[in-house]
């Protein structure tokens, strides 16, 4: 599992604070595995988060080098925590940079999170060695990208057209593509409703809605509709 990216050893006495923002614990877990040994790879993990809210809270406090952000979050996905979080990247002395870390290489996750302000986006196939050199560059104000992701990117930035739309994903609500990404991960209607604060008949309802606009029958049927486009 390797990114094609040419690791490089951080210069020595520097350290950069890191914050992790992803809705999986056990994910966090490894990458803090991978990465947070300060001795080893003079990353410090300085906070974490699960959702919106909490990431905007511990960045807020910590105002780390680099943020690692997951597209897809409770509360609004990577792109809202990078639009409330604008503020402290804009900042001249002490800018708080973002890379987007995520399972996903759908368009449309890519383009939105590049467009909201991160420096980067890599896939989480990438190892953890050429994750510490990612996050020292984008620390430095570089732009780094999967391999693969990279010439997308530019062309997609190099064009005047638009990236494809996608006409089903547009008929669904912000709340309505948050329901539908947790279902097809395999949340329970219980454990969609703790992660978006509202109730189960509200999710309930959500996915009812879901399943008449893209005109499905069923949360198997969602699921394969949501992998088939990557957005699990």
């Amino acid at each position: 599992m390797t990114e094609g990216m040419q690791s490089e050893v951080p210069a020595e006495g520097r350290t950069a604070r890191v914050v992790l923002v992803d809705d999986h614990r056990m994910f966090r877990t490894g990458v803090q595995a991978e990465i947070g040994e300060t001795a080893r790879t003079n990353v410090e993990v300085v906070g974490e988060a699960a959702d919106v809210d909490q990431a905007v809270t511990v960045i807020t406090a910590t105002r780390p080098e680099v943020v690692l952000l997951d597209v897809h979050l409770p509360g609004g996905g990577g792109v809202e925590v990078l639009r409330r979080c604008a503020t402290m990247m804009a900042d001249a002395d002490r800018p708080v940079r973002f890379l987007a870390l995520s399972v996903s290489d759908a368009a449309e996750d890519v383009i939105g999170v590049i467009r909201g302000g991160a420096r980067g986006y890599v896939t989480k196939t990438i190892t953890g060695a050429d994750l510490v050199d990612a996050i020292f560059r984008v620390s430095d104000g570089d732009a780094v990208f999967s391999p693969r992701l990279a010439g997308f990117v530019l062309d997609a930035f190099a064009s005047t057209d638009a990236p494809p739309v996608d006409e089903d994903m547009d008929r669904l609500t912000q709340r309505e593509r948050e329901v539908l990404r947790l279902i097809a991960r395999g949340y329970a209607y219980k454990e969609i409703a703790k992660q978006l604060f509202i109730s189960v008949k509200t999710v309930e309802s959500h996915v009812s809605a879901v399943l008449r606009k893209l005109q499905l029958s069923n949360r198997h049927e969602l699921t394969r509709w949501a992998t088939a486009r990557r957005l699990v």
